[in-house]
């Protein structure tokens, strides 16, 4: 089971960066962002798609380096094209009142990994939005090139918390950028997790959930995500690297939790935890494929994330601490002080 979970990746293709609607900002605060939605999404080809919603806004303007790239009224699409090369297209959406957002496509694209993704570019319920370019979100490093690590010191990634097992640490070493930091964050230290393999599907999906209920109250986890959390909050020279194998359950925990903390909707969330399908689904049909049919059966379960993997975390924060804000202070210990700064950091709007 272990080596289904943590196989190795192969490139996947792009995934749109989806923001799931919120309700309105109050139009009479010229402090607030009126986007309710807002998205950037890189083509194969070079191009940019772009899509917004400002109600009440007549006209919002959408700048790339310094010029006026695309305009329109309070929703529209426009499609960008010939922009120079860069190693993150930056877009500043601007309307005629109120705040802008400056954001870009989630999907850090990089030579040895295919689920490296910035962790913001979401909208809260109360209409703020979660920064882009402070904290990002991978699968192993261990393959990362010359390129990629010159790239992530470019992006500023001065701090990378490594989930992953020690068997994982030691067989697959990461590659981290030069004078970053590196932390051990091990969510399963302990814990005893993934010891035998499941025999059938229905055992695939057991595990999955069980493993996802561990990473909220085994003590591995809780240590782990407590430094994640405590990491990014204290660090203000961002960007902070969070990672596991897969980037798709360790770490999609850890990035439900801080969503979940800034107050972003459950069902943002999730579409965030699920979009790892999309960018791993190359890599997973090359693992299924080479295994027979009764054998690729069981496997899948491990290598998918499903709304019930992620349901089992929530719902073992409920059973052990009530509410998910007694997780973040009993659990993590997050305190009130804390997850103030941590959405005065993270937060615009």
């Amino acid at each position: 089971m272990k080596k289904a979970l943590l196989a190795a990746t192969v490139v996947a293709s792009a995934l749109t960066a989806t923001l799931i609607t919120a309700p309105a900002a109050n139009a009479g605060d010229r402090s607030a962002i009126p986007f309710t939605e807002a998205t950037v999404t890189a083509g194969a080809d070079g191009s940019f798609a772009l899509t917004w919603k400002a109600p009440g806004s007549k006209r919002v303007e959408i700048r790339a380096n310094g010029k006026v790239v695309a305009q329109g009224g309070a929703q529209g699409r426009a499609v960008v094209t010939g922009l120079p090369a860069a190693d993150r297209q930056w877009f500043d959406f601007e309307p005629q009142r109120g705040r802008g957002l400056r954001l870009a496509d989630r999907l850090v694209r990089l030579e040895g990994a295919v689920n490296f993704r910035d962790a913001g570019g979401y909208r809260t319920a109360t209409g703020q939005w979660v920064k882009m370019g402070e904290v990002y979100r991978s699968d192993a490093l261990n393959k990362l090139t010359a390129n990629d690590l010159a790239k992530l010191r470019r992006l500023h990634v001065r701090t990378v918390f490594d989930l992953r097992m020690e068997d994982e640490r030691t067989k697959d070493a990461d590659k981290v950028p030069a004078g970053a930091a590196y932390v051990v964050a091990d969510v399963f230290a302990g814990s005893g997790s993934f010891q035998t393999m499941p025999r059938t599907p229905d055992e695939a999906v057991k595990a999955m959930v069980d493993a996802e209920r561990a990473m909220v109250s085994g003590a591995g986890g809780k240590k782990a995500y407590a430094q994640v959390l405590e990491g990014i909050e204290r660090d203000r020279a961002r960007s902070v690297l969070f990672h596991c194998t897969a980037g798709k359950d360790r770490t999609g925990w850890a990035n439900a939790a801080l969503l979940t903390a800034l107050g972003v909707p459950r069902q943002t969330v999730e579409a965030d935890y699920l979009a790892s399908n999309d960018y791993r689904k190359a890599a997973n049909d090359a693992i299924l494929s080479h295994l027979p049919a009764q054998q690729a059966a069981v496997y899948k379960p491990l290598l998918d994330v499903r709304p019930e993997y992620l349901n089992a975390g929530y719902d073992e924060v409920r059973a052990t601490y009530g509410s998910f804000d007694r997780y973040l202070k009993d659990g993590l210990g997050i305190d009130a002080r804390e997850l103030k700064q941590l959405k005065k950091d993270l937060l615009v709007g």
